[in-house]
């Protein structure tokens, strides 16, 4: 289903949704842990209901309220597991990954079309080192894993994924030995791992830091039953600014920001270097822009899922943005470099592709156009807020957002944009 998006100005209150990235870990270590642990503020979107449908069928039993989760009993290591389908969502396959190499039975895990070209390779090599026998398809899903590793050292490359890593530390305490994780060079999305430590903190796991980013040492324990709140999702509130910056006026987000890792946090900083105004008090956020952005050259290494809100600034500015070091941001849902290039050009943005990133240049030919956003959630919902700035365009593959942000569109519209189903 495809939206047609014209020209808007949103107004009034809106509240950001619960974090996606600590939805999903927080409800494997909930799962791992069991014992009547509850998680509060769950995102309850397609990619984390694939986690909690993961876990049951991992033996987890969970009961669902309306905006929290309770894990009764945790994951059985012994029963048969049915065939693990993720969905979209790389995060489940990639930490279901690790946890499935604890059991001792062979245990199929898949996906949709989109995640079937996913990266995997890395991970089941790390898992194979420790006594997991792992098959795929190239590389990719779908994937069988027999346990059980044992642990002991690992060496795993840093330039693809930190799920990898983050699902290797999430395993790594439930294996006989523990694990000595060594990340070969440098490691992209370095926030999501913090997150990911943090999160384990919370459930009773101890993963000791040898040197930041590279070795790392986690010792066998058992997680503990626990309490967890998610913070709000600055991938999300980072669209919702663009959408504010764009075309607000007197926009209040709401929401906890909590004082949990977000790489994502970056995104303030990246809007006040270009002329943004923001107050951030402690459950709401409020802008004040001004006619045009600066540009500015913005290195994204470490928050890939910024690419699309940055880049649809260029909208709005002056002088040009150059996004790098975001290479990684290729092997996301889709080719988001690529498709951000080819389709921001419809638009009337000058843009220079670049292996790691994009240039980016407004001009004084900005039009409607049809927008393609190859079924990626970001990128349609970056593609309707660019729409509602330039007007006329139509945004494809609207049941997308169901991944991350289900009410989009109908919360837009709340605050007058004109975004219609077609």
């Amino acid at each position: 289903m495809n939206c047609k998006v014209e020209k808007s100005k949103i107004t009034g209150h809106i509240t950001c949704p619960a974090n996606k990235s600590y939805s999903h870990r927080a409800i494997f270590l909930a799962a791992l842990a069991g014992n009547d642990s509850k998680i509060d503020n769950v995102l309850f979107s397609d990619d984390t209901v694939a986690t909690i449908d993961t876990c049951k069928k991992f033996g987890a039993e969970i009961e669902e309220l309306d905006s929290s989760i309770i894990v009764r009993k945790p994951i059985k290591f012994d029963i048969n597991v049915p065939e693990i389908d993720a969905k979209n969502s790389g995060t489940t396959i990639r930490i279901a990954s690790g946890i499935a190499g604890l059991f001792a039975n062979e245990i199929t895990l898949t996906g949709d079309t989109s995640l079937q070209k996913r990266p995997m390779q890395p991970l089941l090599d790390a898992l194979k080192s420790i006594g997991a026998k792992c098959t795929s398809t190239n590389g990719m899903p779908p994937i069988k894993i027999t346990g059980r590793i044992l642990g002991g050292d690992i060496s795993i490359p840093g330039n693809f994924s930190s799920q990898f890593v983050s699902a290797l530390l999430i395993c790594a305490p439930l294996t006989e030995k523990g694990i000595n994780l060594n990340i070969d060079g440098n490691l992209v999305s370095k926030p999501y791992l913090d997150a990911t430590i943090a999160t384990m903190r919370n459930f009773g796991v101890t993963v000791q830091t040898l040197i930041p980013y590279k070795k790392y040492n986690i010792s066998p324990q058992l997680y503990k039953s626990s309490a967890f709140t998610v913070p709000i999702d600055f991938s999300s509130l980072a669209l919702l600014l663009s959408a504010a910056v764009l075309n607000g006026e007197n926009v209040v987000i709401h929401g906890k920001i909590g004082n949990l890792p977000q790489g994502d946090e970056v995104f303030i900083d990246i809007l006040e270097q270009m002329g943004v105004k923001v107050t951030i008090a402690e459950e709401h956020i409020t802008i004040k822009t001004p006619d045009k952005l600066s540009g500015g050259r913005f290195d994204l290494n470490n928050s890939p899922d910024l690419l699309p809100p940055l880049a649809i600034l260029a909208v709005k500015t002056t002088n040009p943005i150059e996004i790098i070091n975001v290479k990684h941001a290729r092997l996301k849902e889709t080719d988001r470099i690529s498709i951000l290039s080819r389709e921001l050009v419809k638009i009337g943005i000058k843009v220079q592709e670049k292996e790691d990133g994009l240039i980016l240049e407004s001009s004084n030919e900005l039009r409607g156009a049809l927008l393609n956003s190859e079924n990626d959630h970001r990128l349609f919902m970056a593609f309707c807020i660019a729409g509602m700035y330039v007007s006329n365009c139509i945004v494809t593959d609207y049941e997308s957002v169901s991944v991350s942000y289900p009410n989009f569109v109908s919360e837009m519209n709340k605050l007058g944009a004109k975004i219609t189903l077609e």
